[in-house]
């Protein structure tokens, strides 16, 4: 128990930075609690906090059912379609859209339930394969659906942008990747958004990049919203 309460006050002095800096920077901080029990999740919003992000559908699902009903849900990792439908009654905002397929989806299953969902375009700025995300071919290819029928994409707000950087020492490399980011959502987001947020209060876009390891280069290159793991939660045991 003695080290459990040790293990929180680390943490908890972690988040009271990470507040800071955010607010410094006006970025929203999401708490990846991915793998982390409910009861850590509950630690962190008694502190405060409002938005956490988990990366697999049926524990994201599992975990919205036991904690306090004004948790927003951040959904950041990779999507599969046949598993949006379990997510549209309540994600707050969709990190990792990465398709027109995956986003026609999304938009469909919201339409059945008259709901629009908040996402993010995941781009692919990293110089590593094993990363999702569009390319500037693919988004182009979003904006020319969206302009041909908008009708199509009324369950959706497309929000903004997320990637994430390559997992690399070279800072320098890092920031031109979240710079490759910012140039595309100037480029395209109001083209995309004209069409899809014809009624809605323009707003900010957001721009979801910078994680534990780079997040403070994030934020120097534009990033509001960055998602924070195991410097709030500690290193995750996958061996479940």
């Amino acid at each position: 128990m003695l080290s459990y309460l040790r293990l929180m006050a680390i943490n908890l002095q972690h988040y009271r930075q990470l507040i800071q800096e955010c607010k410094e920077k006006q970025a929203t901080l999401v708490a990846v609690s991915k793998i982390k029990p409910p009861a850590d999740i509950q630690a962190l919003y008694d502190a405060g906090q409002r938005d956490f992000g988990e990366n697999y559908v049926q524990e994201l699902v599992e975990k919205q059912a036991q904690l306090p009903g004004d948790i927003n849900w951040h959904f950041i990792g990779h999507l599969q379609s046949n598993k949006v439908k379990l997510l549209v009654p309540f994600v707050h905002l969709v990190h990792g859209v990465d398709s027109l397929k995956l986003l026609k989806e999304i938009s469909k299953q919201a339409i059945k339930i008259n709901r629009r969902v908040n996402c993010l375009l995941q781009v692919f700025i990293a110089r590593e394969t094993t990363k999702f995300g569009m390319d500037e071919m693919d988004l182009k290819a979003v904006v020319e659906a969206v302009q041909a029928d908008p009708e199509a994409f009324k369950g959706v707000r497309i929000r903004g942008m997320m990637g994430m950087a390559s997992n690399t020492s070279d800072q320098d490399q890092v920031r031109q990747e979240f710079r490759q980011l910012v140039e595309w959502s100037k480029k395209y987001l109001p083209v995309i958004s004209s069409v899809t947020d014809r009624q809605e209060k323009k707003e900010q876009p957001l721009l979801s990049f910078g994680m534990s390891g780079d997040y403070q280069i994030a934020l120097e290159e534009g990033s509001n919203m960055i998602r924070v793991g195991s410097l709030l939660f500690g290193a995750r045991n996958y061996a479940r």
